[in-house]
């Protein structure tokens, strides 16, 4: 089903991982889908993989404000409009608890997962209240739970679950709908890339099925339909969620 048709969706991150895998989705849902990622090899091999007019990229950093008012301009010139803006670009790194973490690994962290929504809504949102749009974040469960060894990036996870409440608050009078989706663990080139890091890096692999209630560590794919489903009209009435595809992560302990 075309549950996108005729909709116009700005993606931030999505050459690899979820980002990716919500890309797919959204054209396969017959979305016009905007990708903007820092990884140019990335959006070159999307564009091989998904070659057709629905589907445009842009190679540019989230963290720049300068980059994003060009793609968000670049987003309209092509395509006509902006209905929806998925906020999907983060990085994990570094894994460290706070004293250990440097200033300027803490200031790149925060200026790509938190300060990047600052720019696509700021550039973004006058292009959302024309079409009565919707914002899609990319949050995790660590912001609601934490994670030890990762400081930074828990922080900004928590951050953009708040942030996610006042803009829905802000924009429900434009009719504009902000929700966050929250995963878990889900198998990215980003956490495969944190698995090596790990010191047990043989038992990672166990260790992430284990955390998740049923059992198994997804793919991005699972992300991605709840991402479809929180900007699809069927979510209409809903803003301000923090919506878990976790796998029953955060339940609590296990036998």
């Amino acid at each position: 089903m075309n549950v996108l048709a005729d909709k116009v969706i700005f993606l931030t991150g999505g050459a690899a991982g979820i980002g990716r895998a919500c890309a797919i989705a959204y054209l396969q849902a017959g979305a016009q889908v905007f990708v903007m990622d820092v990884d140019e090899k990335g959006l070159n091999e999307l564009r091989s993989e998904l070659n057709g007019q629905k589907l445009f990229t842009f190679a540019g950093n989230v963290n720049s404000g300068n980059d994003v008012k060009s793609a968000i301009e670049k987003t309209v010139a092509v395509f006509g409009k902006i209905n929806v803006i998925h906020n999907n670009a983060g990085i994990a790194n570094p894994s460290k608890p706070l004293d250990q973490t440097t200033e300027e690994e803490w200031d790149n962290v925060f200026s790509v997962n938190l300060k990047s929504v600052f720019w696509t809504t700021r550039y973004g949102i006058e292009h959302l209240k024309q079409t009565k749009g919707c914002i899609l974040n990319t949050s995790s469960m660590v912001g609601e739970i934490g994670q030890g060894n990762h400081a930074a990036y828990v922080a900004t996870k928590g951050g953009m679950s708040a942030l996610t409440k006042a803009m829905a608050l802000d924009y429900a009078p434009f009719g504009i709908r902000v929700n966050a989706v929250c995963p878990a663990g889900v198998w990215t080139p980003m956490l495969r890339n944190w698995a090596t890091e790990q010191p047990n890096t043989a038992e990672i692999e166990h260790y992430l099925d284990h955390i998740h209630a049923l059992g198994y560590c997804p793919e991005g794919d699972v992300i991605a339909d709840a991402a479809l489903f929180l900007i699809s009209d069927a979510a209409r009435f809903v803003t301000g969620c923090m919506m878990p595809v976790s796998g029953g992560a955060e339940l609590g302990y296990k036998k």
